[in-house]
C-alpha cells in the first residue's frame, strides 16, 4: 500500500498536534498522565486476561505501545520484550516436528487446567464431575 500525500498529511497534523499539547508544561504533565492511565489499564487488563485462553498477551503488548509513546523505560521494556519474542519463536521454528508438538501439548494442558480451575472457583461449575456423569 503506497504512502500518500493525504496520508502523509493526516500524520504530520497529528504529529503537530501533539506537538502543540507538549509545547505548554500543563499540556505534556495531562499527555503523561492520560498516557499513564491509558496504558496501564491496558497492561493490568492484559496481565489479569493471560492466565486464561484469549489475548491477553496482545493486551500487554498494546498497554506497553501506548506507553513507549510518552516514558523511555516503557519503550525499554517492550524492545526488550519483543526481542524475547522473537527469540522464543526463533527457537521453536528451528526444533522438530515433536518438540513443537510437546510444547504445544503442554499449552493446551496448562490453559485447559487453568480453565477448569477458573470455572471451578468463580462458578462452582465442575466439568471433571460433569464430564464423569456422561460417561455413566
Amino acid at each position: 500500500m503506497a504512502v500518500t500525500d493525504d496520508t502523509r498529511g493526516e500524520a504530520e497534523s497529528r504529529r503537530g498536534w501533539l506537538d502543540g499539547v507538549r509545547a505548554s508544561r500543563t499540556g505534556r504533565l495531562t499527555l503523561k498522565i492520560v498516557i499513564g492511565v491509558i496504558g496501564a489499564a491496558l497492561v493490568i487488563g492484559g496481565l489479569l486476561l493471560v492466565p486464561l485462553p484469549g489475548p491477553g498477551w496482545l493486551i500487554v503488548f498494546a498497554g506497553l505501545a501506548v506507553l513507549a509513546t510518552e516514558f523511555a523505560w516503557a519503550h525499554r521494556l517492550l524492545e526488550f520484550a519483543k526481542k524475547t519474542l522473537s527469540a522464543w519463536t526463533d527457537w521453536l521454528k528451528r526444533q522438530n516436528w515433536p518438540v513443537r508438538i510437546i510444547v504445544g501439548g503442554v499449552t493446551l494442558a496448562v490453559a485447559a487446567v487453568i480453565v477448569y480451575f477458573a470455572l471451578r472457583l468463580t462458578t462452582g461449575v465442575d466439568l471433571l464431575q460433569m464430564a464423569r456423569g456422561f460417561l455413566t
